[in-house]
């Protein structure tokens, strides 16, 4: 109740469970800090805003913040949050692969998949503060990629704590945002306008072609949902 509270005068969300941290605590991890190298983090090369919908749910519709690493040229990593501010919480991971990685999978791994092209071309994926003449040819590759988004904790709905299985996320379709809950507060927020970033982006190459496989909801009309059971555990050697 005192989350709800908070949403609605427009404070930030409390971090979690948990007592607030200690002055001896936040020493303790400035130091750590300072001596290790955190090598992974510092990798981090993108900030993008975006939005997603819940695979089991799509009237259930997030505002997401992915911190993206570059693997390769064909292979990017996102740790997933709810906001760009401190206070900010790993909601999940997103993985994005080019098409020539996705023409590669089976067609049932294919299905936990959905394609970018309309996403970027939407204007509904933006790199905040960056403006769009340098973040052009980045956007004409990903609107060839496809991603896989699992939520690990569902903020939306008040969850102080990672709750439940994960659940598989989609990327915006059309007709499927909120544009007066979601897109107009992001654009306020950012100082950009979602409209004419879709007129600017015109001219970005749609894919060839988007296999039928991802998106599966689409042409289907059914999504994916985790359920947890009680299972035999395998065999293994003592440890060590």
């Amino acid at each position: 109740m005192a989350d709800r509270g908070r949403e609605i005068h427009g404070l930030a969300p409390e971090k979690g469970e948990g007592k607030p941290m200690s002055v001896e605590q936040q020493l303790l991890d400035k130091g750590a800090a300072m001596l290790q190298s955190l090598k992974p983090i510092k990798q981090f090369s993108q900030h993008a805003c975006t939005f997603a919908l819940y695979g089991h749910d799509l009237t259930r519709q997030i505002e997401t913040h992915h911190f993206v690493t570059r693997i390769n040229e064909d292979f990017l990593q996102c740790a997933v949050h709810d906001t760009d501010e401190s206070h900010g919480r790993l909601i999940g991971v997103e993985y994005i692969i080019t098409d020539r990685i996705f023409e590669t999978l089976t067609p049932d791994e294919q299905k936990l998949w959905h394609s970018h092209a309309y996403e970027i071309k939407s204007g509904l994926w933006v790199n905040p503060r960056v403006p769009e003449m340098v973040i052009k040819p980045e956007l004409e590759n990903l609107a060839k990629t496809y991603g896989k988004f699992w939520c690990t904790w569902q903020t939306d709905r008040g969850d102080r704590l990672p709750m439940g299985p994960p659940a598989l996320m989609f990327s915006p379709q059309p007709g499927v945002v909120r544009p007066d809950h979601l897109v107009q507060r992001r654009d306020q927020k950012y100082n950009v306008d979602s409209s004419s970033l879709k007129a600017s982006r015109v001219e970005i190459p749609e894919p060839e072609w988007i296999n039928p496989q991802a998106d599966y909801w689409k042409s289907h009309g059914k999504g994916f949902s985790i359920v947890v059971e009680p299972t035999e555990m395998k065999k293994i050697a003592p440890f060590p």
